[in-house]
């Protein structure tokens, strides 16, 4: 498990965080959702011509689009793998995507979201097929609003598909968390920045096995059971809109 580093309330007015102590005792949020419900999701495939497979990914706020290019050949040739084709993913947030201006280039998060996207999706791409390729990821935060790597990792599960790459089973990234001691599913802007946990993962819907799972704060065994049950329930239901999405562009089963 990697743990991100804890939460900074550093900055925070006390009046701004009192905004999310106003949930009533069923959980009911200043959002109008219950705790078990997620945001709106929205999918679309086929959005980037040039690409070999992509989709646009509209998340509450969020807005991220997944490029897929390749199977093509690896190079440098000392990267090759002689068994398998390598997954080069790449997760960027536009410097317009939040409130801040976000300076252009890697940084350390983009890394590490780069590195758990990359594996979460290497347990579902059939990479033997490939020998000595390269099938390049590419994920473009263009709004931000909590979850982004949920987000992107989900948009790159599309985009694989849409590019006609064989896999067992697409990644659903969803995340719980925690905010004044209850249990929510899908945390907002203002629920993730004053709560006290997040507990985002990756699952495959077709047998709930989890590929990615990562944890930020405290969470009882009883409260990462109940994060654990919204999670497995909301991958079900962004799985259906995924397959929409991909049934709207090709038709048929999928």
């Amino acid at each position: 498990m990697i743990r991100r580093p804890p939460r900074s309330t550093q900055g925070v007015s006390s009046a701004a965080s009192d905004v999310y102590k106003r949930q009533d005792e069923n959980g009911i949020r200043e959002d109008g959702r219950k705790a078990d419900e997620m945001r709106v999701v929205e999918i679309e495939c086929g959005v980037v011509p040039v690409a070999d497979g992509s989709a646009y990914i509209k998340w509450g706020k969020n807005e991220a689009i997944a490029a897929v290019y390749g199977p093509m050949e690896a190079h440098p040739r000392k990267i090759q793998r002689q068994d398998r084709a390598i997954l080069d993913v790449r997760y960027n947030m536009a410097p317009f995507s939040t409130t801040d201006r976000i300076r252009p280039g890697f940084n350390r998060r983009s890394r590490e979201i780069s590195k758990v996207t990359r594996d979460a999706l290497e347990s579902v791409v059939d990479l033997e097929l490939y020998p000595r390729s390269k099938i390049r990821v590419e994920i473009e935060i263009i709004c931000a609003e909590a979850g982004t790597r949920c987000c992107g990792i989900t948009a790159a599960s599309v985009a694989l598909a849409d590019a006609g790459i064989p896999m067992s089973d697409m990644v659903v990234s969803v995340a719980a968390g925690k905010c004044n001691g209850i249990v929510l599913m899908d945390l907002n802007k203002p629920e993730d920045n004053y709560g006290e946990a997040d507990l985002p993962m990756g699952i495959l819907p077709m047998t709930d096995e989890l590929v990615f799972l990562q944890m930020d704060g405290d969470l009882s065994m009883e409260e990462f059971q109940l994060a654990w049950d919204y999670n497995v329930k909301a991958a079900h239901e962004v799985h259906k809109i995924m397959v929409e999405a991909l049934q709207k562009r090709y038709g048929g089963d999928v």
